[in-house]
Parts: C-alpha cells; sequence; structure tokens
C-alpha cells in the first residue's frame, strides 16, 4: 500500500515577507490568489491527529455551511500521528468561508492546514461552479441603458 505524495496546490506556502509594511495585516500570511477552476467546494484538511477526532471535525466544519461528506483520506503523506480529512461542502462559499477561518487554526493538539480540492470534482460539479459565477461576474455588471 504505497502512499501518494502531497500535490503541489496542497503544499502549504510560507510566509510573506516582503510586502511593505502599510499592506501587511496583524499577522504575517501566505499570498496565494486563487482562480475559479482552483476553488472548490471540497477541501482538504491536514493535520488532524489521529484520535478518531471525525465527528469533532464535522461539527466544526458545520459551523461555515452544510456538509455534504466528510471522510478520512486514504494513501496520502501526512506528519506522523495526523491524518487527512475530505470534506464537501453544499456551496462553494461555504467552502471559502471555512478555507479562510479554519487555515492555521489549532485543533486537539495539531495545527490545521486546509486546502482546495479541485481534483475531487466530478464534471458537474465543475460545470455547475463555472456557471455559477458567469451568473455572479453578469449581476455585478452595471446595467446597461437602452436608449432607443
Amino acid at each position: 500500500m504505497n502512499k501518494e505524495e502531497m500535490k503541489p496546490h496542497h503544499v502549504q506556502q510560507p510566509v510573506c515577507v516582503t510586502r511593505p509594511a502599510y499592506r501587511q495585516g496583524r499577522k504575517l500570511t501566505a499570498v496565494k490568489v486563487y482562480t475559479i477552476n482552483q476553488e472548490s467546494q471540497h477541501l482538504n484538511i491536514y493535520g488532524v491527529p489521529s484520535l478518531n477526532l471525525r465527528n469533532e471535525l464535522k461539527r466544526l466544519c458545520s459551523k461555515y455551511g452544510q456538509v455534504l461528506a466528510i471522510f478520512v483520506v486514504p494513501n496520502v503523506v501526512t506528519e506522523m500521528f495526523t491524518e487527512c480529512y475530505h470534506v464537501q461542502y453544499q456551496r462553494i462559499q461555504s467552502a471559502r468561508i471555512a478555507k479562510r477561518l479554519l487555515d492555521t487554526r489549532s485543533f486537539y493538539g495539531g495545527v490545521l492546514h486546509v486546502c482546495y480540492a479541485p481534483e475531487s470534482e466530478s464534471l458537474q460539479e465543475t460545470k455547475a461552479k463555472l456557471l455559477q459565477r458567469k451568473k455572479d461576474v453578469l449581476n455585478r455588471l452595471p446595467k446597461q441603458i437602452d436608449k432607443t
């Protein structure tokens, strides 16, 4: 049973130390920009202690939106005594909020690393995500006034 290496987009980025002081927040953070293709309603949560914490993690994740599925990801390289969980939210906005608020959070003695998992999306989910983004962008554009 071989363990898979972590995908490049799942690797935690180092904090940015070259940002000007006026642009820096209260704590140092990594700077990463996501496209709509990289965002997903699927999240991988690394660093969960191997203590059978599925129910506790589900309770924590449910604060940010409806969780459709949560399970341990088998055969993935993790730190010793930790597990990686896969969480699927009903809405992509819930996943965005959960990612932002859960990343680098302390959880039962471990520090969580949360990343999007777009490789877990089905073709229908990807298509729905792109169509929803198109609708959102069109709604934000100023309405054209018909001058005829």
